[in-house]
């Protein structure tokens, strides 16, 4: 029987590398396998799918909930060197407004569009995954890869969208939560909104650290008299 001999292209991956594969999906919640699409210009594979959110979004005035449910929804598109991921993730945000404490829960979108470029295992990859130190191999990318770029892990086989998603909110988050941009706050003597109330103010009193002058003046005054 003849034997077939196939472009390296062709071949099924290893043992090694599909073990190697398994471990990186299965230790990463955010790992999305572009592997059927990676190299092949042209090709697109949608997305939709809940993930839980990345730890780091916000703080506990507001932000979001580490492992709270992301939607996500998009598409990753081939090119030659990589991938281009367009996307949309929404998630629920919990917080309060900075001046006034209103309830500022809900959901917060965000829109990116990010170029993914293929990548060799790094050794801090293969450390994380308790594989032995890959050789570094040729990468087919700028060293300059600016803010919007998250390489391809495995070879090109997954896409890990944690950064993606932690960058993407991080950038949303306001750095002054207000419910509105002229909220009044609070009367800092009794704690009323003064959204709700305007017209809410106090009988200016006096300063009690002048009283003892206000006295020594009288005094002198009396004695004018």
């Amino acid at each position: 029987m003849e034997t077939m001999n196939l472009p390296e292209k062709h071949w099924r991956h290893s043992a090694d590398e599909v073990d190697r594969h398994w471990k990186y999906a299965n230790q990463s919640p955010w790992a999305i396998r572009v592997g059927d699409i990676s190299g092949r210009v042209g090709e697109s594979q949608e997305l939709d799918i809940t993930l839980p959110a990345p730890s780091g979004i916000g703080d506990d005035f507001y932000g979001i909930t580490a492992d709270s449910d992301v939607d996500v929804t998009g598409h990753f598109d081939a090119i030659k060197d990589g991938l281009v991921f367009i996307g949309e993730a929404t998630a629920d945000v919990h917080g309060q407004c900075s001046r006034c404490l209103k309830d500022l829960s809900g959901p917060l979108s965000v829109n990116f569009t990010v170029f993914m470029p293929l990548k060799a295992s790094t050794a801090e990859e293969d450390e994380r995954l308790g594989r032995g130190t890959s050789a570094q191999k040729d990468v087919n990318v700028d060293e300059d890869e600016g803010e919007d770029v998250y390489p391809l892990l495995e070879d090109g086989m997954y896409a890990d969208l944690e950064s993606l998603l932690r960058d993407a909110f991080a950038d949303a988050m306001p750095q002054t939560p207000l419910c509105q941009p002229d909220c009044k706050g609070l009367c800092p003597l009794d704690g009323v909104n003064l959204n709700d109330h305007p017209e809410h103010h106090h009988e200016q009193e006096g300063d009690e650290r002048w009283s003892a002058l206000a006295a020594l003046k009288a005094q002198l005054e009396a004695k004018e008299d």
